[in-house]
């Protein structure tokens, strides 16, 4: 029997080249795991609309788990859902798309303490295989979409753009992580080997908040794949 994990999901790069690497390792994951403020209703990595994660969900055939919550007791309303996807999901681990940040490492193992759940950190590595990683996501077969940037960092004409050669030429000139690991940059991944649909994203439009600026798209559709 396979190993049935869940996957702290954000909807990017990060997160799906987690899930494809536990997927190739013969690692069931089970559900993915999306934290929402409650205030909000968009997701707290990215500031994503709940409909795009849900469509990621259904194209990637795994069922998503929302988890409401404020930054106050963000740790505490994770735990208590993790114990019971645990039991729901019957899972063995909890994994994450973390690169290198320590503090980000140290909560999640702390979380999974609590929880009686292996940490999982498929794409753990040093500061400086953060580009060998960004060229191994863009060789993979992902479609990613830069959907927020920090200003700054970059200006909104990163925004929309494909991670691709030319986007690792242009970010590799500037003074950032390649990968984005500060939030520099996020994205949203909408095609990929493990999609058995894509996700179409038209129309976007800009929208600025007090230190980001973000792509809204407002024509969104599920493309089956033939």
């Amino acid at each position: 029997m396979k190993k049935r994990v869940g996957l702290s999901w954000s909807g990017g790069k990060d997160s799906c080249m987690a899930l494809d690497k536990l997927t190739k390792q013969g690692v069931e994951v089970a559900c993915l795991i999306t934290t929402i403020p409650i205030e909000l209703g968009r997701t707290f990595g990215h500031g994503e609309k709940m409909e795009l994660i849900k469509l990621q969900a259904k194209a990637l055939n795994i069922p998503v788990e929302f988890i409401s919550c404020t930054f106050e007791d963000y740790t505490s309303s994770f735990t208590e859902a993790l114990k019971n996807f645990k039991h729901q999901y019957q899972l063995a681990g909890i994994a994450f798309g973390d690169l290198y940040l320590e503090g980000h490492r140290e909560w999640g193992e702390q979380l999974a303490n609590e929880t009686s759940l292996e940490p999982i950190y498929p794409l753990w590595g040093k500061k400086e295989d953060a580009l060998l990683l960004l060229n191994t996501f863009v060789k993979s077969g992902y479609k990613a979409t830069v959907i927020r940037v920090r200003e700054d960092v970059l200006d909104k004409t990163w925004l929309g753009r494909q991670l691709d050669s030319a986007f690792i030429q242009d970010i590799t000139k500037k003074d950032c992580c390649p990968m984005g690991e500060s939030g520099e940059y996020h994205t949203f991944v909408s095609d990929g080997p493990l999609f058995q649909a894509r996700i179409e994203l038209e129309q976007p439009e800009i929208i600025k908040f007090e230190t980001t600026q973000k792509y809204e798209f407002q024509k969104i559709k599920l493309i089956p794949k033939e």
